[in-house]
């Protein structure tokens, strides 16, 4: 078995073509090909029984049912950008990989390779998991996905998930999450919770994804205090305890009393929960780091996606596919409140989840405004999708340094 210690140095500059390539993507609320978990409170009512069972349904839609399991068992693997740790991007898909295990039993055969960089080292662990027998393989970054697409033209007979990728091929599908639904969410709650009316936001890449989150979150302050300001750190790194943690303290110093992230481990809510500040979580909840800071987690959810894949693999009827879900199918969602969070508060977070799940809210709503002062969507309107996922812009009221676009 591959060892699971590999330095990790990840960096990349992707940004222009997925910029370009986004801006016609053909991406639906659900997913544009064949087929497509720490409980919210009890205020948040039936939301989770019917998120459940609308993501069961959504990775399920066009694939046959259980059935036995078959005699030989699908081998699957997983990569990882970074050590897994206790909460954290990486941790998530472990949770994911696990529940996948647990859930098809003899059904599957189940691996991983941790802490692997993005670039030459990630395509040579690919095509070692594919002489191993793997018959699927989920990747969990965007710097995976061209090691991903070179791997499958010299494997065409396995099938690749590039998990928040955009390219597809024959064997190669993409699936995402709409995370900045949750940071809209978190943005209520920062924006409630803080005295300063400044947050600070430690962000790996300026990409669109990363964009994306920082505007809704901002936005989401907005919605209940005008005036609240989103300063924002970039680390150019996905993982880098050290300098998450150095970012996360000079914002702070800043005015921040209040804080969010965008990178893989749990150092900003530590720095946050060091200082007597407020964090909002991300990937998974981080209470166990931030018992005290931690005010809410916006956390993703992608096992039964995984499951509803391997699946069709075993039915035979696994085709290449883009798909996004966000709160409305469980595959993003907020919660695990920390205990100064009020009740109230508490209630309105979980009605704004219920409104985005049905439908009624939309964090990018108009009007919207750039942080360089151009109208990007005038009242009435909401961001259609395919501009969302070419996000290359910051809204009013968030600072940072200018970066290429």
């Amino acid at each position: 078995m591959l060892h699971h210690l590999v330095t990790s140095a990840v960096a990349f500059t992707a940004f222009a073509s997925f910029a370009t390539f986004a801006a016609t993507l053909p991406v639906s609320a659900q997913s544009s090909g064949a087929g497509d978990a720490a409980a919210l409170r009890k205020a948040s009512g039936n939301v989770r029984a019917d998120v459940r069972a609308d993501v069961r349904a959504n990775v399920r839609a066009n694939e046959s049912s259980r059935g036995s399991a078959p005699k030989t068992p699908v081998k699957a693997a997983w990569l990882y950008v970074s050590p897994i740790g206790d909460a954290g991007w990486t941790y998530q898909h472990e949770q994911a990989r696990e529940q996948v295990q647990k859930e098809l039993g003899a059904g599957v055969q189940t691996s991983y390779v941790a802490d692997v960089p993005e670039g030459a080292d990630a395509e040579r662990v690919l095509r070692d998991l594919v002489r191993q027998g793997n018959q699927i393989i989920f990747t969990t970054s965007f710097g995976y996905m061209e090691p991903a697409m070179r791997v499958a033209r010299a494997f065409p007979s396995v099938k690749f998930e590039v998990l928040t990728g955009y390219k597809l091929a024959p064997n190669v599908a993409t699936a995402n999450a709409r995370y900045y639904e949750g940071r809209y969410l978190a943005g209520i709650a920062a924006a409630r919770m803080s005295q300063s009316q400044q947050a600070g936001y430690v962000a790996a890449f300026p990409i669109p994804e990363v964009l994306q989150g920082i505007n809704a979150f901002a936005l989401g302050m907005q919605s209940v205090n005008p005036k609240a300001q989103v300063k924002v750190v970039w680390l150019n790194e996905w993982f880098n305890p050290a300098r998450e943690r150095e970012a996360a303290m000079a914002l702070m110093n800043q005015g921040a009393d209040v804080l969010s992230f965008h990178a893989v481990s749990a150092a900003v809510a530590q720095a946050a929960q060091e200082r007597g500040k407020f964090v909002v979580s991300y990937h998974s909840d981080m209470r166990k780091f931030a018992p005290d800071a931690q005010i809410a987690a916006v956390t993703h959810h992608w096992g039964e996606y995984e499951i509803g894949r391997i699946r069709a693999v075993q039915n035979g009827q696994w085709r290449s596919q883009n798909v996004w879900q966000g709160v409305k199918q469980g595959a993003v969602r907020v919660g695990d409140f920390g205990h100064k969070v009020p009740a109230q508060v508490q209630q309105e977070v979980l009605a704004r989840q219920r409104d985005i799940a049905s439908g009624a809210l939309h964090p990018f709503a108009g009007p919207l405004t750039s942080n360089t002062g151009k109208v990007v969507l005038n009242k009435g309107q909401v961001l259609p999708d395919a501009q969302i996922l070419a996000m290359d812009w910051l809204v009013q009221g968030v600072q940072a340094a200018a970066f290429a676009k």
